[in-house]
């Protein structure tokens, strides 16, 4: 499949399995899931796509947005809701720092309000081995100004009360992120 093709389904799929399943008629059960044959049903109206294009997204999304159950019945989203879904994810110590990616220009509002989840569920986080997708995260929202990586104090939040989870495809989640565990590093490259 070519490479646009697969951007353009990817982007389908976010927007059904994290923000308007009620769009494509689709209705995804308490944890975020929804039948395959559903999703294949109802959002070929968009773009035309089978079960085999659906499984090459899904294996060669950079950063795995998306996971089909073992018996290859179902699909989620793993993270990024912004409709109402139980993940069942448990909580879990983080490392000492975690990492996101955002825009130079959000910096000033960030030192003072922290990190919020916004529209979504939570705010996502990267451990030091993933952070190049906080970088590509930073500079995709940069838009004229540099990109930033926020280094997060995750042990100190753990020691006063903060409660992590992770994704499948080894996303951490909080709630939000108070100003004081994060400090700014420019993105150099």
């Amino acid at each position: 499949m070519e490479k646009k093709l697969r951007v353009k389904i990817s982007k389908l799929l976010s927007y059904a399995l994290r923000h308007r399943p009620e769009k494509f008629n689709i209705i995804l059960d308490k944890n975020g899931w929804v039948t395959v044959q559903d999703l294949l049903n109802n959002c070929r109206k968009e773009i035309k796509f089978d079960f085999q294009d659906l499984k090459e997204v899904v294996e060669n999304c950079d950063k795995q947005r998306f996971q089909i159950s073992e018996d290859g019945s179902k699909i989620r989203a793993n993270q990024g809701h912004s409709v109402k879904v139980d993940l069942g994810l448990t909580p879990i110590i983080p490392p000492q720092y975690l990492y996101h990616g955002t825009a130079e220009r959000f910096f000033d509002s960030i030192k003072k309000e922290g990190l919020k989840k916004m529209n979504r569920h939570d705010v996502h986080l990267y451990e030091e081995k993933h952070i190049k997708k906080a970088r590509n995260t930073g500079e995709r929202h940069q838009k004229g100004s540099r990109g930033l990586i926020l280094v997060i104090n995750a042990a100190e939040m753990i020691k006063d009360g903060f409660v992590f989870y992770k994704t499948e495809n080894e996303v951490y989640l909080t709630d939000s992120v108070p100003n004081q565990y994060i400090t700014k590093q420019e993105i150099n490259e």
